[in-house]
């Protein structure tokens, strides 16, 4: 348990973690909090009763950005070694083997931005505000924002908010695909944590493998992508759940299979 990112169980559904953030006023991702939300990323990553998870930093804020006071000052050497750390805690979000929902409400901007593209889905309060203002600052997102924005939303789109360091609205981040719901404030949570539960209760195994194929395939030529596909498809016939699943379709017709992650 960190003392600015701990995590949680969701009281309605025990197989859905929280990776809570929880740095007052404005959840700014300092090298501490990095390091515990590494630590948070690895800790649900290798929990086999966690079966989704949900990045939370409360009602008032999601993450407003890095702490800028911390780095002010810091030397082109310091800030390579930094940024080191910095995009490792974040990549550590993003292979979590589990699907992921960002919930978000007031500010995700810079770091906070980056932090919710981790996720494998976005929940945005009606008024949150989301996105890349590093060019203000004179320099650019670190910490995966040049990479992993364009692969959402596509490249020019991307440029835009990366070179006008503006941010979106809710209403324009999910016309653009930035976020996938939009809802009341009040109810972004239960939102994100109802959109979490339908994957709980799913075949664990075969979730982690449907992830890791699109998250690998996006990153090689469609062959390649294809093989990786293959080879995970073919090693889920070693599973139980690909048992249970296809006996319960031939039995009872689809979607009745009670999965065990096995």
């Amino acid at each position: 348990m960190g003392e600015f990112v701990r995590v949680e169980t969701d009281p309605d559904q025990p197989s859905v973690a929280v990776i809570r953030l929880d740095r007052p006023k404005m959840n700014a991702l300092n090298a501490q909090v990095q390091a515990e939300i590494h630590e948070a990323a690895l800790r649900v990553s290798a929990d086999d009763t966690v079966r989704a998870v949900v990045l939370y930093g409360g009602e008032r804020v999601f993450a407003a950005g890095a702490d800028i006071k911390e780095m002010a000052d810091m030397t082109y050497a310091a800030m390579s070694a930094h940024s080191r750390g910095l995009q490792e805690s974040f990549t550590a979000v993003a292979r979590i083997p589990k699907p992921v929902v960002a919930a978000i409400t007031g500010y995700a901007l810079g770091g906070g931005c980056e932090l919710a593209l981790c996720a494998d889905f976005r929940v945005a309060a009606e008024d949150a505000r989301i996105g890349q203002p590093e060019i203000q600052l004179g320099v650019i997102p670190g910490a995966g924002g040049t990479q992993r924005l364009p692969r959402l939303i596509g490249p020019a789109k991307a440029k835009d908010l990366i070179f006008t360091g503006r941010h979106a609205d809710a209403a324009e981040a999910l016309r653009i695909g930035l976020v996938d719901h939009v809802v009341p404030a009040a109810e972004v949570y239960a939102a994100a944590a109802a959109l979490a539960a339908r994957y709980a209760d799913g075949p664990a195994v075969a979730l982690r493998a449907a992830k890791q194929s699109v998250d690998a395939g996006l990153e090689v030529d469609l062959a390649t992508g294809l093989e990786i596909e293959r080879v995970q498809f073919s090693a889920l016939f070693a599973t139980e759940d690909q048992k249970t699943g296809m006996r319960s379709f031939v039995e009872q017709g689809p979607g009745k299979a009670r999965f065990t992650g096995e």
